[in-house]
Parts: C-alpha cells; sequence; structure tokens
C-alpha cells in the first residue's frame, strides 16, 4: 500500500454526515448521466459512498462492479448491501490497475478521491480502456489543490484537474469535460474513442 492510499481503519469518515454536504452525491450523480441498465465500475469503491446509488441509478437490469484493493473495504461495503439488498452490486477486491472485470464489459468507470493516489496513471488508464465497452465513459473525480480541507489528503498529494485531462488525453479520450463540483472537489470526464 502506498503511503498516499485512504487507509481502511479511516472508513468511518467516508460515512460521516457532513460529508454529504460537501459532496453530495446526488450531484455526481447528475453529472454522471448514468441510464438505467448500464454496468458500472467503481474503482475505489470503499464503503460505497457512490456505488450503493449509483446501482438504485442503474436499476435492476444494470450492474456496478465495486472494485476495492482493500478487503476491509469491501467487507464494510458487504455489511450495507445485506442491509439494503440492492441485488446489482458485484464486490471485486483488485487493484485499479488490474481489475480482473471482463473486457469491454463497463459503460461508465468511476474512480471517485483515489486518482492522487496512484503512481501510475497511464497504467491505471490502459485498464480503464481495457474494461470499458466502445463509446464508453470515464470519470474521475478528486480533490482540489487550491481548496485547503482538514479531511482530504496534504496538499501536496493533491493534482490539478489539468494534469487528469493532460493523461486522459494522451490515453485516446475525447469529449473532455472538466468541472468543480461540491465544495472540494474536480470532476473530469472523457469518452473511449468507438
Amino acid at each position: 500500500m502506498t503511503e498516499k492510499r485512504f487507509h481502511a481503519s479511516q472508513a468511518h469518515r467516508l460515512d460521516a454526515p457532513e460529508r454529504l454536504m460537501w459532496l453530495p452525491p446526488a450531484d455526481v450523480l447528475t453529472a454522471l448521466a448514468i441510464q438505467p441498465g448500464e454496468t458500472i465500475a467503481d474503482i475505489g469503491a470503499g464503503t460505497g459512498y457512490f456505488a450503493l446509488p449509483m446501482a438504485t441509478a442503474a436499476g435492476p437490469l444494470g450492474k456496478v462492479y465495486a472494485v476495492d484493493a482493500q478487503p476491509e473495504m469491501l467487507a464494510h461495503l458487504r455489511q450495507k448491501i445485506e442491509r439494503v439488498q440492492p441485488g446489482n452490486i458485484d464486490l471485486v477486491h483488485a487493484e485499479a490497475d488490474a481489475t480482473t472485470l471482463p473486457d469491454a464489459s463497463c459503460h461508465l468507470l468511476l474512480l471517485a478521491n483515489v486518482w492522487h493516489e496512484f503512481d501510475d496513471h497511464t497504467a491505471v488508464l490502459r485498464e480503464s480502456k481495457r474494461v470499458l465497452k466502445s463509446g464508453g465513459r470515464i470519470a474521475i473525480l478528486d480533490w482540489r489543490p487550491d481548496v485547503e480541507r482538514d479531511a482530504g489528503p496534504p496538499l501536496e498529494h493533491r493534482i490539478p484537474a489539468a494534469h487528469c485531462v493532460r493523461n486522459i488525453e494522451a490515453a485516446g479520450f475525447s469529449k473532455i469535460v472538466q468541472a468543480n463540483i461540491g465544495t472540494y472537489s474536480w470532476l473530469v470526464q472523457g469518452e473511449l474513442h468507438p
């Protein structure tokens, strides 16, 4: 585990009520424009902050792969799933650059608050392209470096959105859209060339 990775011992912070104020999942889901029946990969799913609402948005014919490298995080999410029983979430223990997901299986891939943790963005984007369907979308949400926040990663770990845009353009994504979302985050989205 890298020193930048959010540790599972702090999982309770991911479900803190104040997080709903500064990063409302509904705002992110609106920006993602999820359609019923879509298959989505939530890379770095943590405790399911986005996986659970995305499963609702995708509906019973859709699917969410909740991928996380930390088994403890997946255990937290498994407990939530047992309570709410969405029925369309598969838990996957894997790294972002080796997800084990099937080729061309996803309409959307979300990397939320994990981009700054990765040492090799090229490898993560290569894996993202492998699992996305032709015309599929990538969405990368991370911490703004221009906004101090005591609950987020240190400023020196944060990456500007413009750097992410350059990375996904170089990887072959197009129709890039960038926006600030919530109080402390940016969201960059792109489409995989068909």
